[in-house]
């Protein structure tokens, strides 16, 4: 199977330096659509979705390789080694960041900056750490999920995306979300939500930007202050956006402060 159909890879732009995008939970490379115009000039864009999202093909799904995010990270690099990618920028949102963390601590040469947008190593609560959720609150989500997919997006995605004064954000991740086929996603999310990556933090070398939003019920502050403290070259920069996807909801912001960080870096 080729690789750059089944992940349904696209390259744009005209710079020397490659920058690749990784999607979160539910959704697909739309998602990037009004980040990725900012950097066409100066970066070789490349776009892809995860295997079960977007246009991927859904027959290199499989149940076994995807039950961890390493089966993702793989990708990426599968991806990067078929281009010939290295000095990438990488930039993950929510899960698609920690795919792109394990990814550039399998192959840091790849990489020379990762730009991490509202990113967990993990969701649960844990002692005096704060994920933002108890797991039987994770497991009752999940369960919804389970019994009516649609009913559950519709629920959870305005939630997730914040904003309630503008609604047809909340709509377009629901959208988003029923374009999934049900049964990959509820493995997805469940793979998403359980895991816990805090002890691979140290392992990560690359110089990394955590993009965290003021109010975020996926991410809290208190998840992008971890991962400064636990990780060795990070930035943390807290927007004025709230909700978890900045990059659909708050483009403008989230871009310049990209630029910011990449111009200084």
């Amino acid at each position: 199977m080729d690789i750059l159909e089944r992940n349904n890879v696209k390259v744009i732009g005209q710079g020397d330096q490659a920058m690749i995008f990784s999607h979160g939970f539910g959704c697909d490379q739309n998602v990037w659509r009004y980040i990725t115009p900012g950097f066409l000039a100066t970066h070789r864009v490349v776009l892809y979705d995860h295997v079960g999202a977007g246009d991927s093909d859904l027959r290199a799904y499989s149940p076994i390789k995807y039950s961890q995010l390493e089966g993702y990270a793989d990708d990426l690099l599968e991806i990067c080694r078929r281009l010939d990618l290295a000095n990438v920028v990488f930039v993950g949102h929510s899960v698609g960041a920690m795919i792109g963390m394990l990814a550039a601590m399998q192959e840091p040469r790849r990489f020379a900056h990762l730009v991490l947008i509202t990113p967990s190593p993990c969701y649960i609560n844990d002692g005096g750490y704060v994920g933002g959720f108890e797991r039987k609150d994770l497991e009752e989500l999940l369960a919804l999920m389970d019994a009516d997919y649609p009913h559950w997006a519709e629920t959870v995605a305005p939630l997730i995306m914040g904003n309630p004064e503008e609604p047809s954000l909340g709509a377009e991740l629901a959208e988003s979300f029923c374009r999934t086929d049900p049964t990959i996603a509820r493995q997805f999310a469940r793979v998403t939500f359980l895991s816990d990556n805090r002890s691979d933090l140290p392992r990560l070398r690359t110089p990394a930007l955590i993009l965290q939003c003021h109010r975020d019920m996926i991410a809290p502050p208190e998840v992008g202050e971890y991962l400064r403290q636990h990780l060795r070259d990070a930035t943390l920069v807290t927007l004025n956006a709230s909700g978890h996807c900045p990059n659909l909801s708050a483009p403008m912001e989230t871009v310049a402060a990209m630029e910011q960080y990449l111009m200084a870096s």
